[in-house]
Order: structure tokens, then sequence, then C-alpha cells
């Protein structure tokens, strides 16, 4: 419910100050479940997609009102089409950063055990899925490895030897991939997966907290979603950037939102303080 809200609310809200809130979120939440490390190492792959969607707006979009200067082409170059695309730029950022978060957090015994009993079919292969990329790239990395020591590396010899070899590790990979796919599916099978009345293991218990945080997760929503309909998050931008009125109480559905998207790094922040203050009591 959490990934949803915060993701179907960036995509649609395109306020500077929502985008700013939910790019600062993911990148926050990044942070507290990999490290700075990682978090900024996926962040490098992001930038050259950001500055790709701030550049091909402006070199397309010729709309808005504030004319800067005129391209070679003889268009125009607006004010309005470099905000939108920076905008357009930290919404793909944010997205991203987004389901990286989700990949994160939500593994595959957790999809099974939410969608098992309701979607058994369509939860498996989903939850297949979301684990295929991960299990593909440490499978490639064990198979490019083993060729490389059969000297069958893909970075040496001349460029058709190397595609060669690529093609060849590539052949390996997809028909691991499809052995993998069938006994798993025997595996499940023979367990009697998704048969009636089939009773399945699980650590996971809806207790008092999960309650708590899920009347919070909905209060945030209904509150937020409320504020969309009393035009808070409004926000234009041709033919000149501007939005819907300030004051307080467009102010509190930014505040609400961003106390939405930081909820999880919160209570990884109250769960560290409270383990370590354990354990310096021991």
């Amino acid at each position: 419910m959490y990934f949803g809200l915060v993701l179907v609310f960036t995509m649609f809200f395109m306020h500077p100050v929502s985008l700013g809130i939910s790019l600062f979120s993911a990148l926050a939440y990044a942070v507290s479940l990999n490290g700075m490390r990682a978090a900024g190492r996926s962040f490098l792959y992001i930038l050259p997609m950001m500055g790709a969607a701030a550049l091909i707006n402006p070199a397309f979009n010729h709309a808005g009102a504030t004319i800067l200067a005129y391209l070679p082409t003889g268009n125009p170059l607006t004010l309005e089409s470099i905000l939108y695309g920076a905008a357009a730029a930290a919404l793909l950022a944010a997205v991203m950063v987004w389901f990286s978060c989700y990949t994160a957090v939500m593994t595959s015994d957790k999809f099974v055990y939410l969608f098992g009993r309701v979607i058994p079919a369509l939860s498996l292969v989903l939850s297949m899925a979301l684990r295929f990329v991960p299990r593909f790239k440490a499978q490639l990395r064990v198979v490019a490895e083993a060729q490389r020591c059969m000297g069958r590396d893909t970075s040496e010899g001349s460029l058709v030897r190397r595609i060669r070899n690529a093609v060849t590790i590539l052949s390996i990979l997809v028909t691991w991939s499809l052995e993998n796919a069938i006994e798993t599916a025997d595996s499940m099978k023979s367990r009697g997966y998704g048969l009636p009345g089939r009773t399945a293991f699980s650590i996971y218990r809806f207790d008092g907290r999960d309650k708590a945080l899920f009347g919070w997760l909905c209060f945030c929503g209904f509150y937020i979603f409320s504020g969309w309909l009393a035009g808070g998050f409004r926000w234009r931008y041709y033919p000149t950037a501007g939005g819907g009125a300030g004051g307080l109480f467009p102010a509190s559905f930014q505040l609400v939102y961003l106390a939405l998207c930081l909820t999880p790094v919160i209570l990884n922040r109250m769960e560290d303080r409270k383990w370590k203050r354990l354990r310096s009591g021991i």
C-alpha cells in the first residue's frame, strides 16, 4: 500500500514541491536501505537519463510564453519548456529510485504471502519475475567467470570472437533460465501450490503495529487525495509556469505528503535507536 501510494502520487503530481519531496524521500529511503555508497552508485546511472529527459523536452517542445533564445533551427527556446523538462527528469528519477526501494523491500516470500491465497498462479509468476533480474545477474557473473577461465572472455580477441563468446554466454543464460522456470513450476505443482484448502507457513503476522500503520497510510492517502481534489497540488507549465494559491492549508497537503514519503525512514531510525539503547543496556 505504501509503495502504491507514493508511486501513484509521484507520477500524477507535477508540482515542483511534490516532485522535490518525492525525489528527496526516495533517495533518503534508498540510503537507509542500501547505504550511501550503493545509493550514490545507483543514482549515477540515473543521472544520464535525467539529463536526456531534461534536454529532449526543450529541444522538441517550443511552447511557452517566456522566450529565452532562438535555436539554430529558428524555433524558440522557452523557460517553460526547460522547467517542464526538469520536472520530467525529476519524476523519472524519483520513480526509478522508488522501484529500486521496492525491489529491496518486497522480496518474493513477502509477495507470495500477500497474494498467494488470492491469486496463487499470478503471485508465483510475479514473484519469479521480480527475483529473476538479480538471479540472472548473479548467474551471468558465474558463467562469464567460467568462460573466462576457459579462454572465452568477451573482452579479448577480435570483434568476431568477442561477439561469438557473448552469444555463447547469452545462450547458456537463456537455457539456464528456462530450465530453472520449468523446475520451479514442477516443484510448486508437486507441493500442491494453488490447490483449494492448502495451508502455507509464513513468518509474517498482521499485528497491532501493522493496524496502526495501515490506519496512518489510509489517513495520508485520503488527506492527500482530498488535497488533490481541492487543487492543492495543481501546477501548470504552459503557457506560463504557476500553480494554485499559497497558504497554510495548501502547505499542509505537502507536509502530509512529506510525512507519508518519509514514513519508513522515520520507522527505521526509531528502530535503530531502540536497538542501540537495548544493546547499551546489556
